[in-house]
């Protein structure tokens, strides 16, 4: 929808006073909008479709994989991980379950507690993971860097750290 855009501040906290009128986006905020979000949904969809097609291993699971290879020890508390993974505990649970299922992942007790569990990357589910990689690295510089000059990559760059500083924030 687009409108002229509201005089409303967004309060301290950053969200816009809910009895506000919203600030619409102008016609060329919307057409960003919608060309990053839809061209983000696209490429998501088709790393996943490829790297699943291709290794069996879906791109939710990747990023499990690749979280725990880059941790010390290989391992992450189940709460961690979930947040790294941006997964609910419930959702990050299952994948693991399924994880487990392969050999790939073992859920352990965390001995600094007791109380908390860790999930650990075994040598198989590492072994996996690195057949994976090249798969994935390839798709990714097919359908995102190679489509786009130097210049843009600064710029997304660019974008995605300044929208990480502020999304990391709240």
């Amino acid at each position: 929808m687009t409108s002229d855009v509201s005089s409303a501040a967004p309060t301290a906290g950053g969200d816009t006073p809910a009895a506000a009128e919203p600030r619409w986006l102008d016609a060329a905020e919307q057409h960003a909008w919608r060309a990053w979000l839809y061209s983000w949904m696209l490429l998501d969809d088709r790393l996943d479709r490829e790297l699943t097609r291709q290794t069996g291993i879906s791109h939710a699971y990747y990023e499990i994989l690749v979280q725990l290879s880059e941790t010390e020890g290989r391992q992450l508390r189940m709460s961690e991980l979930a947040e790294r993974c941006l997964s609910s505990r419930s959702r990050l649970s299952h994948a693991v379950s399924r994880l487990e299922e392969r050999g790939w992942v073992r859920r352990q007790v965390c001995a600094e507690d007791g109380r908390g569990q860790l999930a650990v990357l075994t040598d198989e589910g590492f072994a996996a993971l690195e057949g994976a990689a090249p798969v994935h690295v390839a798709s990714v510089r097919t359908h995102l860097f190679d489509q786009l000059s130097p210049a843009q990559v600064a710029a997304m760059q660019d974008i995605g750290e300044t929208l990480l500083r502020h999304l990391n924030d709240q």
